[in-house]
């Protein structure tokens, strides 16, 4: 009995898609889940799957042809259905491709979810080989995502067969990341074998040919068959891919087609050019005015999305104030060398961050946050205090829970380890969830006032200048030297109040100008 696969909705707001290649042909017989078509739809390329095993009966389009979603892509006859006889004849093929196959069990490791809403990840760098020997928890890649840097860990001992990803690729959470042989497993048939066979297949044909034979076979498309991922190195190299010949089926363009276009002779880049153009003299002086395009990724794409959002629909509105830390820096001072023989790193910002739990809980609408409608405001009873960091991968916020339970000792320590793991992009994405409130230290690199842009959905956050001495009045009218911090609060408007937050900070800054004030609110 022939089946038709209605094509599925394949992306929100996607009525049709384009043919591009079809990688089975009517009779050929097929898996469930094998690749059976890749099509384009505005967004990006997607590879149609089989939803059961059987025969091709139908392609119900020509490639290049436009296909409607929820309208039948193509028929099959499915197995124990109603056997066909071209099933019967191409039955023997499969236990004979199994047999070939045996004395090994190869099995995919299909990448995890690694962080909610993550629906795929950069990979940064490999940390084995195909062939290398690996054991159970070995980590295997670094991969990016659009909050942190995560390394992906074995989860058995055995041999790394293939990597399906190059440093640089996107890979696509729950698809395969890698193939290794299992050790101390007897051989047997791998079903999914089909589908990463019609993955990589096309991609591992041209390091099996001979420079000569790959060249040979290349094919020049007018209107340029590739990937996203291929496409997205074309736009960073500057190559049109229309005039680079692909070495895939159809003319399928590659990555190593795009390295082995821009590394070509300059003879054979001529013969591929027109004339007038091939007899420009070289020039020998330096260009100038020369420009270069990187793409926007990873955590500088998500922060730029979260700033956007945040300002377009947060108003925002800045109070700025100053702060004498002296008495705050000679206690510090006392207690750093006793606490750093004991492991503790005794920066300020355990005491900036302790001071603002402390005022929270005096003034609890800084830590609460609104819906999107402005309609309902929750309070929260954990202060998750974020904390900005310019880490390599750019900028995190990390949030230490619960500091309302925590001692200074205790979120001193917080401080220590969450800043050191962002430094390193290495970050859980726990420690990046459920901030409540946020400090951005910039005064750290320079600086004394700016206007902070307020981590959604949080209500405000507050920048901290650097630290300067300059001359202030005591109680007597005596000119004194004073260690000055100018702080800038960013707060959101349909929440909090100017009255409210100057309070608020009033109560922040007693703190920390009379440490000995503080202690005692802690008590």
């Amino acid at each position: 009995m022939s089946k038709d696969f209605i094509l599925p909705d394949i992306g929100e707001g996607i009525v049709e898609c384009e043919i591009v290649e079809w990688l089975v042909a009517e009779g050929d017989s097929v898996k469930e889940d094998q690749p059976i078509c890749d099509v384009m739809t505005d967004k990006a390329l997607v590879q149609i799957p089989a939803v059961h095993d059987g025969v091709i009966s139908k392609l119900y389009y020509a490639k290049g042809d436009i296909a409607k979603v929820h309208a039948p892509l193509f028929a099959m006859d499915v197995d124990g259905e109603a056997p066909t006889q071209s099933e019967e004849v191409q039955a023997p093929a499969t236990p004979t491709e199994a047999s070939s196959e045996a004395g090994e069990h190869l099995e995919d490791f299909i990448l995890p979810d690694i962080g909610e809403g993550i629906v795929e990840c950069e990979i940064v760098e490999w940390l084995v080989s195909e062939g290398d020997e690996i054991v159970e928890d070995q980590a295997v890649c670094d991969v990016m995502t659009d909050k942190a840097l995560v390394q992906i860990p074995a989860k058995y001992t055995g041999k790394v067969e293939k990597l399906y990803y190059q440093k640089g690729d996107i890979a696509a959470v729950h698809s395969p990341l890698f193939q290794m042989s299992i050790a101390g497993q007897s051989a047997e048939p791998d079903v999914s074998s089909a589908v990463v066979k019609a993955q990589t297949n096309a991609a591992t044909k041209p390091s099996q040919k001979s420079a000569t034979s790959a060249n040979s076979s290349k094919q020049l498309n007018k209107k340029a068959v590739a990937s996203p991922a291929v496409r997205r190195k074309a736009r960073e190299l500057d190559v049109d891919l229309t005039q680079v010949p692909g070495s895939g089926k159809n003319g399928r363009i590659y990555k190593q087609d795009i390295e082995d276009f821009l590394n070509e002779t300059p003879s054979q880049t001529a013969s591929q050019q027109a004339a007038p153009k091939a007899a420009e003299p070289v020039s020998t002086v330096a260009s100038s005015g020369g420009s270069r395009v990187e793409p926007i990724k990873g955590i500088k794409a998500a922060m730029a999305k979260q700033m956007v959002a945040s300002v377009s629909t947060i108003p925002h509105f800045t109070f700025c104030d100053e702060i004498d830390l002296t008495k705050l820096i000679a206690m510090r001072s006392e207690l750093k060398e006793q606490y750093k023989q004991q492991g503790v790193k005794l920066t300020m910002m355990p005491f900036f961050i302790k001071a603002l739990s402390l005022a929270i809980k005096q003034f609890p609408v800084l830590n609460s946050q609104v819906n999107d409608d402005c309609s309902e405001l929750t309070y929260f009873d954990d202060h998750n205090i974020g904390m900005a960091v310019d880490s390599k991968i750019g900028l995190l916020v990390p949030n230490i829970k619960s500091c309302q339970s925590k001692s200074i000792v205790d979120v001193a320590n917080e401080v220590t380890r969450l800043t050191e793991a962002a430094r390193d992009g290495r970050v859980s994405p726990d420690d990046l969830k459920g901030g409540t409130i946020s400090i951005s230290n910039i005064g750290a690199i320079g600086g004394t006032i700016a206007t902070p842009i307020i981590n959604k959905p949080e209500v405000a956050i507050v920048a901290l200048g650097k630290l300067q001495h300059l001359p202030r009045f005591d109680a007597q009218g005596n000119v004194v030297s004073a260690a000055i911090m100018q702080v800038s609060w960013s707060g959101d408007h349909r929440v909090i109040d100017g009255g409210t937050i100057a309070r608020f900070n009033n109560l922040w800054k007693s703190y920390l100008e009379d440490p000995a004030k503080m202690m005692m609110a802690m008590s």
